[in-house]
């Protein structure tokens, strides 16, 4: 037989070591070192795109958009606090430190988050004058690092968030490379010019949540009972987290699923600890409305919200508001196409960018080189962060005005369905075109 004539199998890939694999086989092998970069999970994960809304028809009556209203505000901090936060949309800006990003991009999230009605926040690092200039309602981030904190800051925010943990790295603390450490941010976080620094993973005055609960009570105290006081935790065991922030004191529980972003921390830790933000909300929720708390402790959640559904449909799952990061950088101008001649040079291109730690970004966002940073014009892009902000809001109030909704925050689990087996367990919400919710083994 002439074996020349006979067909050729074509190659076959395995599943198991496929390109992105062998890739990073291949960098450790060459460099010994694990890979750093910043973003969120890159891997197809379980979320919001997995639900549906029943919109009304009979057995529902719609509202109708151009006469009925459709409200969007929310108060945030009602349990203790003298001074609770009511903000115009339930959508704020997440946690993203000055050194993490340019002066520029922090004064272009105050601007676009005022513009919108909504608040920001510091991140590690400290309170810039550009950021608390342009912020009408800033959070203030009191972080394990404790960089930048003093009290005369906490009392000039309006809240505090009390951060143990970010859906990127639960358990892990932040990066930022010696590249990005200027004098600026030297100075503020009192740090040597130019030296790799890493945050630590726990803070270092308090093991448990008893502890928490005194260390509360002290920024309370500080504070004169004005300001909410936010916990914000990792998507891990989000029952019992979220149960023992409220023990602690909190006002208001932020729980960011393993979609949220970082600046910088390991490839490993991004994709493989933590749970997906549709999969934390529910227990949580179940958390507070066994401690007859829901809806007087706010819920915040974030970890990959991209746009107004699912802002309608975390809120529907029991979310008091969402919080956005990576979603809020782009729409500044992170990863913009305009600049794929330099991202091609850095061996990326537009939409993969992800080395954010070394501080080379084209669009001068997540820089302190001085040149790239003025690229950005906080002005401009402030309005494009609220066109956005704004955009998710109308997209939100369509949805809950098709189910009949007056409110975002009347919308429920029971104007929700799912397309897997595995969201429908997660949200606890009925398979599509069927009553059943897999599981119920509780949480």
């Amino acid at each position: 037989m002439d074996t020349r004539k006979i067909p050729r199998t074509l190659p076959r890939q395995s599943a198991t070591f496929d390109p992105d694999t062998l890739s990073e086989i291949r960098r450790a092998a060459a460099t010994g070192i694990y890979d750093i970069r910043g973003g969120g999970a890159k891997r197809a994960l379980p979320h919001f795109d997995d639900l549906l809304f029943l919109g009304a028809s009979i057995s529902r009556y719609p509202l109708e958009g151009y006469r009925e209203t459709c409200a969007t505000d929310v108060w945030l901090g009602t349990r203790y606090a003298k001074k609770p936060i009511h903000l115009k949309i339930p959508i704020t800006i997440a946690g993203m430190s000055f050194g993490a990003l340019s002066g520029q991009a922090k004064e272009a999230l105050g601007r676009g988050a005022t513009i919108a009605g909504t608040s920001t926040t510091t991140g590690d690092g400290g309170m810039t004058p550009e950021e608390r200039g342009q912020s009408q309602t800033l959070v203030y981030q009191y972080l394990p690092s404790r960089y930048g904190m003093n009290p005369d800051d906490l009392r000039k925010a309006d809240a505090i968030e009390v951060v143990i943990g970010q859906g990127a790295k639960p358990g892990g603390g932040g990066m930022l490379l010696g590249q990005k450490i200027s004098d600026r941010v030297a100075q503020m976080r009192n740090l040597p010019k130019g030296v790799d620094q890493r945050s630590a993973c726990r803070h270092p005055d308090w093991t448990g949540p008893d502890d928490l609960e005194i260390k509360i009570e002290e920024l309370r105290e500080i504070t004169d009972w004005e300001k909410p006081i936010y916990v914000k935790v990792g998507a891990t065991r989000p029952y019992y987290d979220v149960a023992l922030a409220v023990k602690s004191g909190a006002d208001v529980v932020v729980l960011d699923g393993m979609q949220g972003g970082t600046a910088a921390t390991q490839d490993v830790f991004i994709e493989h600890v933590g749970i997906p933000i549709l999969a934390a909300i529910r227990p949580a929720v179940q958390a507070l409305q066994d401690l007859g708390l829901h809806r007087k402790v706010q819920l915040v959640v974030s970890g990959g919200i991209r746009n107004g559904a699912d802002v309608a449909k975390a809120l529907a799952l029991g979310a008091d508001a969402v919080a956005i990061g990576t979603a809020a950088l782009v729409a500044l101008g992170d990863n913009d196409p305009a600049y794929e001649d330099d991202y091609r040079k850095l061996g990326t291109t537009a939409g993969a960018y992800d080395d954010w730690h070394e501080g080379r970004d084209p669009a001068g966002i997540t820089t302190q080189d001085p040149e790239l940073a003025a690229r950005l014009d906080p002005v401009a892009a402030g309005r494009r962060l609220a066109n956005y902000l704004a955009v998710m809001t109308l997209e939100a109030q369509t949805i809950a005005r098709a189910c009949g909704k007056s409110h975002l925050h009347n919308l429920e689990p029971e104007d929700l369905v799912a397309l897997t087996l595995e969201a429908a367990a997660m949200a606890r919400v009925p398979l599509a075109g069927t009553n059943w919710i897999p599981g119920g083994g509780g949480f």
